[in-house]
C-alpha cells in the first residue's frame, strides 16, 4: 500500500517553502523554491505519490492552483483565518508556516477555499470586484468633498455637485481663498474621473451578464436586477458547492450559528466570518422587492411582522428567502415562478 505524502507551500511572490510530512507524520524532505510553475513543478513531482498539497488563500492561490493542479492527487487552498491560531503558536518562520501547514492537511483540519474552474469566470469576477471597488472610491471622493463643505456650513449632497453650474454656485458660498477653491477643483476632478470608471464598468459588466443564461433567468426575480444577479453568479460560482440551503445562508453571511457552553443558555447569534458582500447584495434586493410591491416576498415579510418578529429579522428572513430562490432556480434548472416560492421559517436572533 502506498503511503500518503502532505505537502505545505508557504507562498511569497519570489520564493515558496516546501515541506513535506509521511502519513505518520514525520517531515520527510524540507526545500525552498522559486515562485514559478516549473519549479513547483519539479519540486512536487520529486515527491511520492500519493501526494496532497495545501496552501493558504492569497492573490497567488488561483494561479498556483489552476496551473499545478495536475501534478498532485488533490491541491487545497485553504482558509488563512482558520489556521491563524495555529499558526501563531510556538515559533514562527516560513519553513515552520509550511510544517504547520502539511501537519494541519494530513490531519484533515484545513477548510478548502473554493476557486472557479474556468480562467473567463475567474476574470468575470474580477471585474464585478473592480465595479465594487470603483464604487466605493466614488462615494468615498464625494464624502470627502462633502465633508469639507460641511467646514464652512454648505451641507449638500453627491447630486448637488453633480454639473459645473452647481459647483460654481457652491464656491461662491464659500470664503473666496484661492487654495481652498483649488483643492475643491481637484477632489471634483476625482471625482469625476470615478463616476466616468463606474459607468464604463457598469456598462461592461451588463453585456458580460447578458451572455450568461443563468443570469438572465435571475433578473426576474423582484429586486435582482443585471448588478445584483451578476454578483451572486460570480461569488457562488456554482450551486452544487452548497449541500443545503442552510450551507448556503452561512456562505452569504445571513445564516445563524448556536453558541453554548456549560449550564447557560443556548444562543442563537448570525454567523460574523462569512461573504458580506452577498450578505448586502441580498438584504439590498429584499429591500427592493419588498419596495416594489405585489410579489410574493411582500407577503412573506408582512406574515413575519404579524407574527411579531421584529422588522430588522423579518428583512433577513426575506434575504434568505430570496438567496433560496436564486439557488433553487440555478440548481433545477428553471425559471421564476412566484407560486413556487418556499417559505422560510423565522428564527428570532438572541446576541450574545
Amino acid at each position: 500500500m502506498k503511503r500518503k505524502h502532505f505537502i505545505g507551500l508557504d507562498v511569497h511572490c519570489k520564493f515558496c517553502e516546501l515541506v513535506v510530512v509521511s502519513e505518520s507524520g514525520r517531515v520527510v524532505h524540507r526545500q525552498r523554491c522559486a515562485t514559478t510553475i516549473p519549479e513547483l513543478v519539479k519540486a512536487i513531482e520529486a515527491v511520492r505519490s500519493p501526494r496532497y498539497v495545501a496552501l493558504e488563500e492569497s492573490a497567488l492561490a488561483d494561479w498556483l492552483w489552476r496551473n499545478l493542479a495536475g501534478h498532485a492527487d488533490e491541491i487545497m487552498v485553504c482558509d488563512p483565518r482558520r489556521n491563524y491560531w495555529i499558526s501563531q503558536a510556538g515559533d514562527k518562520d516560513d519553513p515552520l508556516d509550511a510544517e504547520k501547514l502539511a501537519q494541519l492537511l494530513r490531519g484533515g483540519y484545513l477548510k478548502p477555499v473554493h476557486h472557479p474552474e474556468s480562467v473567463e469566470r475567474t476574470i468575470f469576477k474580477q471585474h464585478v470586484t473592480l465595479y465594487y471597488d470603483r464604487v466605493r472610491q466614488r462615494v468615498r471622493t464625494a464624502n470627502r468633498i462633502g465633508a469639507v463643505l460641511r467646514q464652512y456650513g454648505v451641507f449638500v449632497k453627491e447630486a448637488d455637485f453633480a454639473t459645473a453650474e452647481q459647483r460654481q454656485a457652491l464656491l461662491r458660498r464659500l470664503p473666496s481663498s484661492r487654495l481652498l477653491h483649488r483643492n475643491l477643483q481637484l477632489l471634483w476632478h476625482g471625482y469625476e474621473v470615478t463616476a466616468k470608471q463606474v459607468d464604463i464598468m457598469r456598462r461592461r459588466l451588463i453585456k458580460r451578464a447578458r451572455q450568461e443564461e443563468v443570469i438572465r433567468r435571475f433578473v426576474a426575480v423582484p429586486g435582482v436586477k443585471w448588478i445584483r444577479a451578476a454578483t451572486i453568479f460570480v461569488y457562488l460560482d456554482t450551486p452544487w458547492r452548497f449541500r443545503s440551503k442552510q450551507a448556503l445562508w452561512k456562505y452569504m453571511c445571513l445564516g445563524l450559528e448556536r453558541r453554548h457552553s456549560g449550564n447557560g443558555p443556548m444562543r442563537v447569534q448570525l454567523i460574523r466570518q462569512a461573504n458580506r458582500r452577498l450578505k448586502y447584495v441580498l438584504l439590498g434586493a429584499a429591500r427592493s422587492a419588498v419596495a416594489a410591491g405585489s410579489n410574493p416576498f411582500v407577503d412573506q415579510e408582512r406574515r413575519w411582522l404579524r407574527q411579531g418578529i421584529p422588522a430588522p429579522e423579518s428583512r433577513r428572513n426575506t434575504a434568505r428567502s430570496l438567496g433560496a430562490v436564486l439557488w433553487g432556480m440555478w440548481k433545477n434548472g428553471n425559471a421564476y415562478h412566484p407560486e413556487w416560492v418556499g417559505k422560510v421559517n423565522a428564527v428570532r436572533t438572541v446576541w450574545g
